[in-house]
């Protein structure tokens, strides 16, 4: 089985290495920033970093192969759990409709993640070939 990196335009690491990796069926993310796509730059709302995070994994998902339904652990890190967890149930919710077929989730509280940033994620998908 061949490692593949996955790379995707809305954002690049600033180290060498790629947005996820995919071997066989498992992909999985590397840490994804909060950043406006095509940039560096961090909005200053919770809500439009959360926003910028599913663009960023829906857009690892596709050039994986993958889709929304793939996902099995998604992993917020944050500096405000409380608050980061009901901006993030709204696009959850759009994204993993059905309350019977939704990956694990889980907000690491980190104090702090750097400048503006209030949350970050990766998560790990099961991609059937």
């Amino acid at each position: 089985m061949a490692r593949r990196s996955i790379d995707i335009e809305s954002f690049q690491h600033a180290n060498p290495i790629p947005a996820a990796c995919r071997i066989g069926p498992l992909l999985i993310s590397g840490i994804t920033p909060p950043f406006d796509p095509g940039t560096r730059n961090v909005p200053d709302t919770l809500e439009a970093q959360v926003d910028n995070l599913f663009t960023h994994v829906g857009q690892m998902l596709d050039a994986g192969g993958g889709s929304w339904d793939d996902v099995a652990r998604m992993t917020f890190y944050v500096v405000d759990p409380s608050k980061t967890r009901e901006a993030v149930n709204g696009p959850w919710e759009q994204r993993f409709p059905d309350p019977a077929s939704r990956p694990a989730r889980y907000n690491q509280p980190i104090p702090d993640l750097g400048g503006p940033v209030q949350v970050s994620c990766d998560f790990i998908a099961y991609v059937e070939e």
